[in-house]
Parts: structure tokens; sequence; C-alpha cells
């Protein structure tokens, strides 16, 4: 038998098709990081990351916590005890006491103004299984959910690379601050039915990732009003909720369905994705719900939460954590202050370069105009600048381009993944960036 010399062809169409979205410049920009990282005395002159949303600013909090409470652990004399329990085979529900700690942490995250219901949580390995398990519960292959632009490149690997469903792009623009507006859904709506697709729902980010901005009262409303007309589903990534730094505050779409009523609004299609890894900075623990209103998509949920369920160990420490509500307390507050302080140190020192950014107020990044410098408005003239940056100003920041923004111009700049002294060498290389351009009359 002749073997094959592509390996390549021993594989399955789903594993390598192109969904998995890594060829772009989003991706592009962490291989650069990654072959070549700065490091303040061994390469200074290496490439720094801000193109990953992480949030280190509190860390010392936690970890002051762990001190604290070594009980929590079963990785500690003292919590050794519990080793045996939580080692075995837990239910795929997760842990009771886990459940019950998130969902009180959700309500505090949203000022107590709103309930969760600790049965109606679904566990996942991070964010990102929790956003593919919902379409996997929602969608068939081919179908399609209407996603407002900008938005997180990944979710085009997240939602369909696996389950086949299309993502359909709805073109916002800086005219409104990018705003979605109910007009231009119900126009990518219309669209899409004469193109013969079927929409099974609309997915939003909010706070907004890249924009760092929130959805208002009368937008949220009116979004789920238009899933409500057209009887799809709404999944909204509430992933940033405890990233907002200064008014206007987070509104949850839990709040709006509670004041829109039972009798206007199915909750049956209104589904909240969550996660632990931006609010209190714990990607590595790979902690991600689906909080379903659904009964149908929750006992689906659960079924396939056995595919990336949170570690039992993980559960266990984070319960203790977030049922101590005074620990939480100070957390949220001293996080939402060094954002707001990081988030002024770094705005202020893009404006010393001359260089604006879309007002927001959350997010561990901001929106960068840098329209100014293209040498034209182009998509193409933007991943030249990009590359510059990249290859020369050794900064990792991301193109709107690879975020499906329609005006060339935009970066994503992430500002919570560093320290102090690295955002100021960061803003040092901008600044002799954009004087040299000035100084070459672009």
């Amino acid at each position: 038998m002749e073997l094959s010399k592509n390996p390549g062809q021993l594989l399955s169409s789903i594993a390598t098709n192109e969904r998995h979205g890594e060829n772009s410049p989003y991706f592009d920009g962490w291989k650069a990081y990654e072959e070549n990282p700065y490091h303040p005395i061994k390469k200074k002159n290496g490439v720094i990351q801000m193109g990953l949303a992480e949030n280190q600013i509190c860390f010392d909090l936690i970890e002051e916590w762990i001190k604290k409470n070594p009980k929590a652990s079963i990785c500690t004399a003292e919590g050794v005890d519990e080793f045996k329990n939580i080692a075995i085979f837990q239910d795929y529900h997760g842990l009771p006491e886990f459940r019950q700690a998130l969902a009180s942490f959700m309500g505090r995250v949203r000022g107590g103004r709103v309930k969760f219901d600790p049965d109606r949580i679904v566990m996942s390995g991070g964010a990102t299984g929790a956003n593919e398990l919902i379409m996997f519960c929602l969608a068939d292959p081919g179908d399609a959910f209407l996603v407002p632009s900008p938005y997180y490149p990944a979710f085009d690997r997240d939602m369909g690379w696996r389950t086949g469903v299309q993502i359909l792009p709805v073109d916002c623009d800086s005219s409104n601050g990018f705003l979605i507006t109910k007009a231009a859904l119900e126009a990518a709506y219309e669209k899409a039915i004469e193109d013969n697709i079927k929409i099974k729902g609309l997915l939003l980010a909010n706070p907004s990732n890249p924009l760092g901005t929130l959805l208002d009262r009368e937008t949220l409303t009116s979004l789920v009003s238009f899933v409500n007309e057209k009887n799809i589903h709404l999944v909204c990534d509430e992933i940033y909720a405890a990233t907002v730094f200064k008014s206007p505050s987070f509104i949850s779409v839990s709040e709006i369905i509670e004041e829109m009523g039972s009798e206007i609004c199915n909750r049956d299609l209104i589904h909240i994705v969550y996660s632990l890894s931006k609010d209190m900075g714990l990607p590595g623990f790979r902690v991600g719900i689906v909080y379903s209103y659904n009964d149908a998509v929750v006992s689906c949920g659960r079924k396939m939460s056995s595919f990336g369920l949170v570690s039992s160990q993980t559960q266990h420490l984070l319960a203790s954590m977030l049922l101590d509500e005074e620990f939480v307390g100070n957390f949220l507050e001293e996080s939402s202050r060094r954002l707001a302080k990081r988030h002024e140190m770094f705005i202020k020192g893009l404006e010393q370069a001359g260089i604006t950014c879309l007002k927001s107020n959350a997010g561990l990044f901001v929106w960068m105009d840098l329209r100014l410098l293209l040498k034209e408005q182009t998509a193409e003239a933007e991943i030249v600048l990009w590359r510059v940056i990249i290859n020369e100003v050794k900064l990792n920041v991301s193109p709107g381009s690879s975020f499906h923004c329609t005006e060339p111009g935009w970066f994503r700049v992430c500002f919570a993944n560093m320290d102090d002294h690295t955002v100021e060498v960061a803003l040092k290389r901008l600044h002799a960036f954009v004087r040299q351009e000035k100084a070459g009359g672009n």
C-alpha cells in the first residue's frame, strides 16, 4: 500500500478547514511577540504584547487571599483532608457550592439588581468552550448568527469552526461610536433571508470587545424586542461585566428581560456567556459558563459539558474565594479603581502623541484611531501600517480589519496585561513613531 505523501490528507475536513481563524493579523501579532518577547532587562528591544486582553493588575489581591486561606486548596497541608472528595468523579453539573458562589458573584457584579439561579449555570472550559457549546445547542451547520462589527476575531473560530455555524457581521461605523442600531440589524436580517440563509440568532458582546463601550438601556431593550419579533435567539457575551471603571454603569440583558416581563419577552430566547477570565484575571483557570433561561438548553448543555468541564480542584478553590463577600467587594472596587487609573494614564500618554481613541469606560483595551497615519484610506494601507508597528516599533497591536471593522485605521490596544514601566516604554515608542511619521510628511 502506498502511503500518502501529504499527512493532511489523513485528517478530517473539520480539522483542516480554515475556520480556525489563525491566518489573520490578530494571531500573527501574537506570533511576532512569542518570537521576540520584550523584557525590561534581557530584551529591551523586544516586542511588547499589547494584543492580549488580560487583566493582571489585581493579582496581588488574589495572592494575599490565598495566603490567608490555605484551607481553600486541596494541595496544602491545611486543605488536604478534602483531597479525595474533590479528586474523585464529580457530577457534570459542577460542585453545588461553586455554582452557588458563581451565581452570587454574577449578581454582585451586576449591582445586585438581578439574581441568578445556580441551577441554570452550565459549566464549560472558558468562554471559548461556552461559546461553542451554546452554538451546538442553538444552531445546525449552515445556520447563521448576526454579530455587530467590529467584534472579537476569535468569535469566527469559537462559534463556527467545529459547529459549521455562520457568523454574519452587521457593519457599524464611527458616525455614532459604532453603536448597533435596529435599522442595521433589520437590513442585515433581510439580506440574509434574500440569500437563503437561516438566521438563528443575534450575538452581542457587552461590554464590547474591542470598543470598551457599553450598550445603553434603550439599545438593549430594542435588541431584545428585535429577537422576539423574529423569534430568534439572543446570546450575550458579558465576560467584561466587572471591568467597567467609570459611569455609566453596566446593564445586563438579565435586567432588561426582568423589566420587560414574560408577556413581552420570551425568556427561552435569552442566553448569557460568562467567565472569570477577564473580571477576575484568571484565564488559565478556564472557568466559563452558559447561563440560559431556556430549560432545554440547560439540559442539553449539561450533557455537552463533559467535553470541557472546569477542574473540580479549581471549582473548590474559587467557591471559597467567591463566597467571601468582603473579599469580593474589595476586589471589585479596587479592580475598578486600578483600571480607571491605568486607562487614564494610557489615554493621556496617547493624547500627548497626538493620538485619539474612541471614548470608552470598560474593558482592558482602547480602540485607537490611527486613520491620519494611513497612506490611503484602505484596508491594505492599514495592514502596511500595522506591519511597521509590529516590525519596527515593536508593539503588538491588533488592526481593525481583523475585528471585521469596515473603516481602515482603527487598532485595538490592550493596557492591563503589563506593569506601569512597560506601559511607559510602549508610549515612548509610540511617541517616537508618530514624530517620525509626521516628520516624513505623512
